[in-house]
């Protein structure tokens, strides 16, 4: 990891516009989960409802399409990858750096958001706060590192991941059963569900599968992307 692209990436990261952006929808979250403390409606089903359809199926997707695009794409963009790639730092650093700040991103505005959502609602009761703000995070840095190999092969990367997300993650994964053995939703929710209370939260992948796919997916698209890189830096030398 190196310590001067992390911090241009964080702020880049947290600049005014994108930072409003990244906190709009977990405010969203906890909003939701205030109104229905308030109304006096919320408990485990209910929670478990929010957290699965918005902080799992919204949230933790939609900020890994935001942030796993938006620590590379622009550089490239802009032409400012260039100078990035002329430093004696190897592409899988730059990468790897970049997945990290990603993964802080995640943590802060996914799975704190998740946490205070759960608690607000029902505590911790049946481990549900917990459990879904470790899901939001595995899945959440699971979408960053897909997004941020789109983000690097392709200018329109967003275009491509929300056609993703609401095409498949939202709507095929959810009516095809086979189909949610390939989703990384349903694989953040095999996770949900281990840290949860034994039967609180059902899981329709296992559990041993859904890591095995999910460290596949994440290394897979780190390698790709560092190796695609490379590529750029020769195309732009040419």
């Amino acid at each position: 990891m190196n310590s001067t692209i992390a911090m241009l990436t964080w702020r880049a990261m947290v600049g005014r516009r994108r930072a409003l952006l990244l906190l709009a929808l977990p405010l969203v979250l906890l909003a939701l989960a205030a109104g229905l403390r308030l109304a006096g409606v919320a408990n485990v089903e209910s929670t478990r409802g929010v957290l699965d359809g918005y902080a799992m199926g919204v949230l933790a997707p939609l900020l890994g399409l935001i942030i796993g695009t938006g620590v590379i794409s622009s550089e490239i963009d802009d032409g400012s990858i260039v100078y990035l790639l002329t430093k004696p730092v190897s592409r899988l650093t730059i990468v790897l750096t970049k997945l990290a700040v990603a993964a802080g991103c995640i943590a802060l505005f996914a799975a704190v958001p998740t946490l205070m959502a759960g608690l607000v609602m029902v505590g911790n009761d049946k481990g549900l706060a917990l459990a879904y703000a470790v899901g939001a995070l595995i899945g959440g840095v699971a979408y960053c590192a897909v997004f941020l190999f789109l983000g690097v092969v392709s200018r329109h990367a967003v275009v491509i991941g929300l056609i993703y997300i609401l095409l498949w993650e939202s709507f095929v994964a959810n009516l095809v059963p086979g189909a949610r053995t390939l989703s990384v939703k349903q694989w953040a929710i095999s996770i949900t569900s281990a840290v949860a209370t034994d039967g609180s939260i059902t899981a329709e992948v296992r559990l041993g599968v859904a890591i095995t796919l999910l460290l596949i997916v994440t290394v897979a698209a780190t390698g790709y992307a560092s190796q695609r890189l490379r590529s750029l830096t020769l195309a732009n030398n040419d």
